[in-house]
């Protein structure tokens, strides 16, 4: 009986998902077992069709599970744990993009265990000032969106519905946003970017001036990984010399 049984098992009986279940992540295994695993609101059927992502896509997916918000809090509950991230598909057949939903499950988790820290890893909610406000004002401690990879070759790795400047502006406005609640806590930005996809070092340094003059607070770098022959291919294996220049 290990971690991951346990996770899985928890997960199971409450009826939720996960990124690393869905998107085929290749090392669930060594994650889930340090006790470090990511849940997916909103369903396991993304309403966007990026070309680096295994999860499922379709127009029209299920309706959202009303009781989600407490069943996420529930497990956690149980877990023990103190730092969460919630992530979920793109829902952009909902209204508010999912926004709502997001920011019940954040006072749900709060109110559980308020020290808890809660990262929200989320979509563009198609660039929507309202949706954006609904979660950055919503408790969360960390608002993470993912560039993905630079300009250039967004259209290539991404939904077209996903920009490079709709996300930068996301970003920014996100603590905007945030920065206008008397009541709201101060709020991190994060995103992240996949290398190995054929980005150029100058690129990749063009985008991190760009997140810089968004005032965007972490950047995460990762190789990226072919979940399926289906999916791009891996242009280059980036060693850990060139990850170590990127940090300096």
């Amino acid at each position: 009986h290990t971690r991951f049984d346990e996770l899985r098992e928890t997960l199971k009986d409450l009826k939720l998902h996960t990124v690393c279940e869905e998107a085929q992540c290749p090392n669930i295994g060594e994650c889930w077992n340090g006790g470090t695993g990511t849940i997916m609101l909103m369903g396991d059927t993304c309403t966007r069709g990026c070309k680096f992502c295994a999860v499922k896509t379709s127009a029209t997916p299920a309706p959202l599970d009303e009781q989600e918000p407490w069943n996420t809090a529930d497990a956690v509950a149980r877990w023990g744990i103190d730092y969460v991230v919630l992530t979920s598909v793109d829902r952009d057949d909902l209204p508010d993009g999912g926004a709502a939903h997001f920011a019940q499950t954040v006072g749900m988790l709060k109110l559980r265990k308020p020290s808890i820290r809660v990262e929200c890893l989320v979509g563009d909610f198609g660039g929507d000032d309202g949706s954006l406000a609904t979660l950055a004002t919503s408790g969360l401690d960390v608002f993470a969106h993912n560039m993905e990879t630079v300009r250039r070759l967004q259209r290539f790795v991404r939904d077209r519905r996903a920009t490079y400047d709709q996300s930068m502006r996301v970003l920014a406005n996100a603590k905007r946003l945030a920065r206008r609640a008397d009541d709201a806590a101060p709020l991190f930005t994060k995103t992240s970017l996949m290398l190995g996809l054929g980005e150029t070092r100058d690129e990749v340094l063009e985008t991190m001036a760009d997140l810089r003059a968004a005032d965007v607070d972490v950047l995460t770098l990762g190789q990226y990984l072919q979940p399926t022959e289906r999916h791009l291919g891996v242009v280059e294996y980036v060693t850990p010399q060139a990850f170590d220049w990127y940090r300096q």
